[in-house]
């Protein structure tokens, strides 16, 4: 959606801010040159103490002028685990909550939304922040929102055209992590884990290799999200997987300035 409707006033300024419970973060693209011109992060651990995430977002907006500035599109990115994705054929947007009930708790007040994923044929669901989007709302005249997943998952699939061996992905995020196996643009599996530990981290991924009969000696595993070569994450994948890389971000950097490090952190949010 546009925010501003009045051509004179265009700023050729978009924004994409990637919420969650602990934070958010953002960034600005110029959409005349499709450039991301800067990337910020806060966290809400810096902050006083509040039961209200929508105070840690008005203290933000408060600091922060290029919150406030104005852009011609702005977008939405929820990040969390309440999301399910079902192939098109299954889907019926009159019981979105029918989805989601097999792998999280749902209350008959929950909201609950759906990115459509038509190239692919499946449609991703699920339960958005209510409260952060209400938030939004006083702040901007109109926002699109989505999924990090569908974001995601979606990239994946596009890079994986006429790609006819099963790929491995794992996106690292705070607290939590996502597996995502695709073959030649056709989604295999997803699934997103808590975990704590680096322990953790390699269980969750050898467990879900041996279900699917992945050989840790043959299958490729590709590292993105909050991850780099000395990490200790990246350090335990290489020690019980034979093929262990960061997933390369050329496309991606091609479009700012950023290390690769930072693109493969904020991976999501600059492919918004």
């Amino acid at each position: 959606m546009s925010v501003n409707q009045n051509i004179t006033e265009k700023t050729y300024r978009k924004l994409a801010i990637q919420v969650s419970l602990s934070g958010f973060k953002f960034c600005a693209f110029d959409t005349l040159n499709n450039v991301v011109l800067f990337v910020k992060t806060v966290d809400f651990n810096d902050f006083p103490k509040s039961n209200k995430v929508e105070d840690h977002f008005w203290k933000a907006f408060v600091e922060d002028r290029d919150l406030t500035k104005s852009y011609d599109e702005v977008v939405v990115i929820h990040e969390n685990n309440l999301s399910s994705f079902v192939p098109s054929a299954l889907f019926d947007e009159n019981y979105l909550g029918s989805y989601l009930q097999y792998n999280t708790k749902v209350f008959e007040t929950d909201f609950f939304a759906f990115d459509e994923l038509s190239t692919f044929e499946m449609a991703n669901v699920y339960i958005p922040y209510v409260n952060v989007n209400n938030y939004l709302l006083d702040q901007f005249e109109s926002f699109d929102y989505k999924h990090v997943n569908s974001i995601l998952v979606s990239k994946l699939l596009e890079a994986s055209k006429n790609v006819e061996e099963k790929q491995v992905f794992v996106h690292l995020g705070n607290g939590h992590f996502e597996i995502v196996i695709v073959e030649n643009q056709k989604l295999l599996l997803f699934n997103s884990f808590d975990f704590a530990t680096k322990e953790d981290f390699i269980y969750y991924i050898l467990f879900t290799a041996e279900q699917l009969k992945l050989n840790p000696e043959t299958f490729k595993l590709q590292l993105l999200g909050d991850i780099y070569g000395e990490s200790d994450f990246f350090k335990i994948a290489y020690k019980y997987i034979r093929n262990v890389s960061l997933m390369g971000v050329y496309q991606t950097q091609k479009h700012n300035d950023f290390s690769t490090e930072e693109n493969l952190k904020h991976f999501i949010l600059f492919n918004s």
